[in-house]
């Protein structure tokens, strides 16, 4: 059950979401970013002089510090849930560039967002939904 506290997380969570730069980066994220390969993805994702990395960085980052808010029992996940699926948006999005590269080296892609899919119906639905409409043809966690 959600508390005060909680709700004053999420409140923190939305102002830090709409400071200006981090605004800019999810807007390119979610909008602009439409890789067609996994080669057009990594000029962002792994290139640190690309003009759009620190987007990238950013916004992955936000979105990891929120889901490990909730994987670590510091935030309501229903109360985070009902308000915050841009980062499983973005998993639905980039995840099936990544399956190879997590399966040679054994490290997840966005593993705080992963193990929320994983630990919450809410977030799995919401992801399932969000494949329809950003991921691959087919694509599983």
């Amino acid at each position: 059950m959600a508390t005060a506290a909680d709700a004053e997380l999420i409140l923190k969570l939305y102002e830090m979401r709409r400071e200006e730069t981090l605004r800019k980066a999810r807007r390119f994220l979610v909008f602009e970013f439409q890789p067609k390969t996994v080669e057009e993805l990594r000029v962002v994702s792994r290139d640190v002089k690309a003009e759009h990395n620190p987007s990238w960085r950013q916004v992955l980052s936000y979105w990891e510090m929120a889901a490990s808010l909730v994987l670590r029992g510091a935030l309501d996940p229903d109360l985070f849930l009902d308000s915050n699926a841009e980062g499983i948006l973005l998993y639905a999005k980039f995840h099936h560039f990544h399956a190879e590269t997590e399966r040679e080296s054994g490290n997840r892609f966005m593993a705080q967002t992963a193990a929320l899919i994983d630990a919450y119906p809410a977030a799995r639905s919401r992801y399932e939904g969000f494949l329809k409409s950003f991921g691959p043809a087919s694509t599983s966690t």
